[in-house]
């Protein structure tokens, strides 16, 4: 689906798109916003006008996790921000999923080389954008990992029960490693992390718990 903004129609339909299919109705009065650093908020999927404020108050990035680039809501973030002078990096991260060491060493070098003050998003402002802010924090203000990873909190609607516990899980495996063996974060990323088995050892307890406590209703 492409989204015209040139033309009435198009523009209507990406408007659609963001308020309705994507549920930016949601978001218009609740934007999840925290600072996390004089130099860095986080949020979730902000609207034109939310992005001029933003632009307002200082703003000069802004870090689309989501991807979504044949979206209404992409169409209209890319056309506010060339607006109002900020630059638009789409960095996309998941949120029900390890990722490779690519990606991690992506986002450091992502915040080391965009200006200053930036915004992340991604829709609801809760697990890739607690995902990334963990990071953020770690690499960019020097945070300890078991710090750090308190950006993924139930106060900003990450919740860690289902899937999206695999964000924490993946932090937490580092922490278990560094227990035994002395090794920093970038280290283990770099020669002992296993995407894969970090995703399998999540999903064979995160299974277990729903067959125990779902499925059999074992006490």
């Amino acid at each position: 689906m492409t989204f015209d903004l040139t033309t009435t129609k198009g523009r209507r339909k990406a408007e659609a798109d963001l308020m309705w299919r994507d549920h930016g109705f949601l978001r218009l009065r609740f934007q999840n916003k925290r600072w996390i650093s004089d130099e860095m908020v986080r949020t979730n999927q902000p609207s034109p006008k939310q992005i001029e404020a933003w632009a307002n108050a200082g703003i000069r990035t802004i870090i689309n996790l989501r991807g979504g680039l044949n979206s209404g809501f992409h169409a209209l973030e890319v056309e506010a921000c060339k607006k109002h002078g900020i630059v638009l990096e789409n960095f996309t991260v998941k949120s029900r999923d390890t990722h490779p060491s690519e990606v991690i060493f992506g986002a450091r070098d992502l915040f080391k080389r965009i200006e200053y003050p930036a915004l992340m998003h991604c829709k609801s402002g809760a697990d890739r954008a607690g995902f990334m802010a963990a990071l953020y924090m770690h690499f960019a203000k020097g945070q300890r990992i078991e710090q750090a990873m308190q950006q993924l909190s139930l106060k900003t609607l990450h919740v860690k029960a289902g899937k999206t516990g695999m964000l924490d899980f993946f932090f937490q495996s580092y922490l278990d490693f560094a227990a035994q063996k002395h090794i920093t974060f970038s280290n283990w990323v770099e020669i002992e992390y296993d995407p894969a088995a970090v995703k399998a050892a999540f999903m064979e307890n995160w299974l277990g718990n729903v067959l125990v406590e779902k499925v059999l209703r074992r006490e």
